[in-house]
């Protein structure tokens, strides 16, 4: 008996809008801490932990679990 495949848990599109709503939203927010602060880099900061936390969570989203390890009691009942 095959196992049936595993699909991922949701649309594609789903990780191009983490990845890009994480490096719009940090980076707004990097941008603005900026300006507040009188600096010029935490910007890319912002869209490097915005990126990383969309890859992130792609990753979380689309994780296949591995089956779970039959029952060793039914095991016992076949032989």
């Amino acid at each position: 008996m095959s196992q049936p495949e595993e699909k991922p848990k949701g649309d594609p599109w789903h990780a191009f809008g983490y990845i890009t709503a994480g490096v719009a939203f940090y980076g707004l927010l990097g941008w603005l801490a900026d300006r507040w602060l009188g600096t010029d880099f935490i910007v890319a900061v912002g869209i490097l932990f915005g990126a990383a936390l969309g890859i992130y969570q792609t990753a979380a989203r689309f994780r296949i679990d591995p089956p779970e390890p039959p029952n060793s009691s039914e095991q016992d009942k076949l032989k």
